[in-house]
């Protein structure tokens, strides 16, 4: 039974990393936020394979319930992975605000290069 999940964990993690890496080649995964999936993948490997690994970990951290550690883990990727995404939505709205605002400069610009030109 045991190898059989063994052999289940391993399986979903290769299916991950390989989605991750066809959505980078189709384009639709930029390599910034692929790295936080593969490293995920990564976690998820070792410890399919090294499965006392967790039980160890979780001991050194005083955590009784070692599935909890994942859940942890989990828990402050997403935080974190959030605040990157909010960093980089706050970014591209002050981006979106600096073009809006130059591109209202040029239509203003090109209005009165018309007017000038028309009353010529």
């Amino acid at each position: 039974m045991e190898f059989t999940l063994e052999l289940l964990s391993v399986s979903i993690t290769l299916v991950l990393l390989f989605i991750v890496f066809r959505l980078i080649l189709k384009g639709r995964l930029r390599a910034e936020y692929s790295i936080i999936w593969i490293l995920c993948s990564a976690v998820l490997m070792i410890f399919s394979l090294w499965r006392e690994g967790l039980d160890i970990i979780a001991g050194f951290l005083g955590i009784y319930y070692p599935p909890a550690l994942l859940f942890l883990g989990a828990i402050l990727a997403t935080v974190v992975f959030l605040l990157h995404l909010s960093v980089v939505s706050s970014k591209f709205q002050n981006q979106i605000k600096d073009l809006t605002q130059e591109m209202g400069i040029l239509k203003k610009k090109l209005e009165e290069l018309g007017k000038g030109e028309n009353e010529k």
